[in-house]
């Protein structure tokens, strides 16, 4: 029998690049062959994304382009844009398939036909769009660990999953559930799998990390000090953490670990706690501020990203320029801007004083430009300096790339002997794309 060709578009998150490893991994070499995306394919799936308007966008236009592609093929729609608008996505062409959060690990038994549920789905995915019902189609309760395996060097590793916080900006909660997760026990034993493969770096992801084990009765700490004993796996990044759940102890644990990377990623959102309070988040500026500064006095070369929104409702001229200021007297390495998009069913969607796309731009280009000036600055701190670097397997113009320990993106002549390697380096000089040149001490 012909092989069904299949291909994989993601979205969004480091989570959802797991997830999709994960799902991808349950179709069959012997009965399907996967494919890049922008190749001709009889399924197409789309991880969609929902944490902006732009987002929603991208997901459409994928599907569009799977059309283009093939106008024969099948489109499958899963994850949060799924979760919330599968009526809208239902009535899309080409998409024969919606399913939520809690439903999309059901695609492989859906498209293979061996879905068992009562309204069994089959694989003749030619008629009417395969969705559940909206009564059916519930917010995620359960948790699904997951991980990538894309390439040799690197694992995005889901160990928590939802969010309990309900910022006023923010549908991921209602896309992806309360938060949850496994034990530390049945978190090791996955981490395991992945140890014994050929990865040397796992990046810790959830939507709420530092949330992770709190239904029982555990902590985000006592996950990375057993992580931190684990054998197979070289390096741990821990990504994005609340301020206020990015505690001492954690920094701490970090700054004395050969395995946890001096690399941190602070969701900012505001500089100023008025914003914050309508944003309904839960620290004050201060709080983002005494994290910062007890990471650089234990680990002066550490990365630090901050993720910030501008032109939230009630944004004031003078709330913008309190953020720009507070930010720039700050040692962060560079940022991530949001610039603020109405969401459905969401608090700030209809607050007063929303503020016009012209100077929502305006706004967002100054902070693309300060994390431009950051991210130089970080750099050129770290010239001269002495790194460790783990090689990747993409070549350009015969040059090879990797990772410091601090997150600096480096490059050197490629050789096939490094890849999947870990080597000390000194930084040289930065090209015009931001990369590093290295020569190895």
């Amino acid at each position: 029998m012909e092989k069904r060709k299949i291909a994989f578009q993601t979205f969004g998150c480091k989570l959802n690049f797991a997830e999709t490893s994960s799902i991808a991994r349950r179709f069959k070499e012997d009965k399907y062959h996967t494919v890049e995306f922008k190749d001709k394919a009889d399924i197409y799936v789309i991880h969609s994304c929902t944490v902006t308007a732009q987002a929603d966008k991208k997901c459409k236009a994928a599907i569009r382009q799977a059309m283009r592609r093939n106008p024969e093929a099948s489109v499958a729609v899963i994850g949060c844009y799924a979760q919330l608008k599968p009526e809208e996505l239902r009535n899309t062409p080409g998409v024969k398939i919606v399913l939520g959060n809690n439903e999309k690990y059901n695609l492989f038994s859906i498209i293979d036909g061996t879905d068992t549920k009562e309204h069994h789905y089959g694989h003749d995915l030619t008629e009417q769009p395969v969705t559940p019902s909206d009564k059916e189609l519930k917010t995620s309760r359960t948790f699904q660990p997951g991980y990538s395996l894309n390439d040799r060097t690197r694992s995005f590793f889901k160990v928590q999953d939802g969010c309990d916080y309900f910022c006023t900006y923010c549908a991921i909660p209602f896309a992806r559930g309360r938060s949850r997760s496994a034990t530390i026990k049945e978190t090791i034993a996955v981490a395991n799998e992945i140890a014994s493969s050929e990865m040397r770096e796992i990046v810790l992801t959830g939507v709420n990390i530092g949330d992770f084990g709190k239904q029982h009765n555990e902590s985000f700490y006592g996950l990375i000090e057993e992580l931190n004993e684990l054998d197979g796996i070289d390096r741990i990044r821990i990504s994005s953490i609340e301020p206020e759940l990015l505690e001492n102890q954690i920094i701490e644990k970090v700054s004395k670990s050969v395995k946890l990377m001096p690399h941190f990623h602070i969701p900012l959102q505001s500089g100023t706690d008025r914003i914050l309070d309508l944003m309904k988040r839960k620290y004050k500026r201060e709080v983002f501020e005494a994290r910062v500064k007890k990471i650089k006095e234990l680990m002066p070369d550490a990365c630090i990203a901050a993720d910030v929104i501008t032109g939230f409702p009630g944004e004031t001229k003078e709330d913008f320029d309190d953020t720009f200021s507070f930010i720039s007297a700050l040692p962060i390495s560079y940022l991530h801007v949001f610039t603020y998009s109405s969401r459905p069913n969401t608090r700030a969607a209809v607050m007063e004083d929303q503020v016009n796309d012209r100077e929502k731009s305006r706004r967002s280009k100054v902070l693309h430009d300060l994390s431009e000036e950051k991210k130089e600055q970080f750099y050129t701190e770290n010239q001269g300096t002495i790194h460790e670097v783990l090689w990747e397997s993409d070549v350009e113009n015969g040059m090879m790339f990797g990772f410091t320990d601090n997150y600096i993106r480096c490059k050197i002549a490629f050789d096939i002997n490094r890849v999947n390697n870990i080597e000390k380096v000194k930084l040289l000089t930065v090209d015009s794309q931001g990369v590093y040149e290295v020569q190895v001490v």
